[in-house]
């Protein structure tokens, strides 16, 4: 039996997760977990086959989760689950030791699969996402401006520019409002912004939002 670990902050989107894998004969959820700290209780006292975690969470988020498992358990698959598209986080998920990434609007179509892809020793992800891979691998494109922030810095500049005061973002990630001003000091220093409307219109621009 196929034991999965399933992180996400929602227990109607837990819910809907284990539905769907309850439906495959040889693969259950033996596990679940709404934070990081259950999830390295959980890490720590069992084996797993796979754990399917949310990019978005409370507190430490899902990217500093994804590597610190990795850090633990370097040897198990982890799908990264977001309601984000797959250009925002799936290129620095899968550069952080992630197997897949996985949009959650199409989880109930994609979730066994993704999972049965991983567990066999690939990557997935969507083939809409695969193609837009290759291309710019195969073009001299240059890399985008906002691919030189680290993850921290990254998600910082989005919710900054979602409209989320730096007071708010500190208490999302669980951070002091001094650092997530730091943070925010080095997006637009690294990106040579003047202040957070040319940072909101970059993002928006480049369509880093929905």
């Amino acid at each position: 039996m196929i034991r999965v670990l399933v992180v996400d902050d929602h227990p109607i989107v837990r819910q809907g997760l284990k539905q769907v894998i309850s439906e495959e004969s040889d693969m259950a959820v033996f596990g679940e977990a709404q934070n990081s700290q259950e999830v390295f209780d959980l890490i720590r006292k069992q084996d797993w086959d796979v754990v399917v975690l949310d990019v978005t969470m409370p507190g430490r988020g899902g990217l500093d989760v994804l590597k610190e498992i990795k850090h633990e358990r370097p040897k198990l698959p982890v799908l990264m689950l977001s309601v984000h598209p797959e250009d925002q986080y799936a290129v620095r998920t899968l550069k952080a030791g992630a197997s897949g990434y996985l949009t959650k609007e199409s989880a109930p179509e994609e979730l066994v699969r993704a999972i049965r892809k991983i567990l066999e020793g690939g990557k997935y992800v969507s083939s809409t996402f695969a193609e837009k891979l290759a291309f710019h691998l195969g073009s001299d494109t240059e890399k985008p401006l906002h691919g030189i922030l680290s993850d921290r810095e990254y998600q910082v500049m989005l919710m900054i520019a979602s409209g989320k005061t730096t007071r708010i973002i500190a208490e999302e990630m669980s951070l002091s409002v001094k650092t997530v001003s730091t943070y925010r000091a080095r997006v637009l220093e690294k990106m040579r912004l003047k202040g957070n409307t040319d940072l909101t219109y970059y993002v928006f621009k480049n369509r880093l939002l929905d």
